[in-house]
């Protein structure tokens, strides 16, 4: 059965989730709505938006979404046989990535960023388990723009979990969260608005060196 943790309020402090085998935290209002909405104006211009594309069975698509991959340097990342190399920081994402890691007590040496155009993007099914992220990541994900709905599907128990994403919200994953639990955003006939979210992670330098 699904069930839904969102509480149409914002508030500054984090909504613990209850979900088994998970450990996450959401702030509703990490960032007040006028300046979220003057961030998403911002990132939509300066952000080097990518058409990426991905080969599945011998055929090659379009990634339903526009990307970009910031960091430091060598923090090179790879899913879904992408292969990343990290643009250097901007001010605004550096300014972004140290507030999130203030708030998390963790590091970030990366951020990957997702351009939601319309109701026809989204993203499938998966959960951040690469080897490059460890074994229990700290993922910290700001989203800005249109509300999106973020569905978790626990590996074992097949439970779905409905979370909406708000405008300036922060949602922290750690502990055990990509092991257990897979997530995705769903696409929709629906007329959206544009969403931009930043997930902020620290890729480990696996055999480099």
């Amino acid at each position: 059965m699904q069930k839904s943790l969102f509480e149409s309020q914002y508030d500054n402090t984090p909504i613990h989730l209850d979900m088994l085998d998970a450990n996450l935290k959401y702030y509703p209002n990490f960032i007040p709505p006028l300046e979220a909405a003057n961030i998403m104006c911002s990132l939509q211009q300066e952000v080097d938006w990518r058409q990426e594309q991905i080969t599945l069975y011998g055929k090659t698509f379009n990634v339903p979404r526009l990307q970009a991959w910031y960091g430091d340097e060598n923090a090179d990342y790879q899913y879904s046989n992408l292969s990343m190399c990290p643009l250097p920081w901007s001010p605004a994402l550096l300014e972004l990535k140290q507030k999130c890691e203030n708030t998390s007590n963790s590091r970030f040496n990366s951020v990957l960023a997702n351009l939601y155009r319309n109701g026809q993007d989204g993203m499938g099914r998966h959960a951040d388990n690469e080897p490059e992220l460890g074994q229990q990541p700290v993922i910290a994900s700001l989203s800005f723009g249109e509300v999106r709905n973020l569905d978790f599907y626990h590996n074992q128990t097949k439970e779905k979990v409905r979370l909406p994403l708000v405008s300036g919200s922060l949602l922290i994953m750690s502990g055990d969260t990509q092991k257990y639990w897979q997530h995705s955003i769903a696409k929709t006939k629906k007329v959206l608005a544009a969403r931009v979210n930043l997930t902020f992670r620290y890729v480990l330098n696996i055999g480099r060196g």
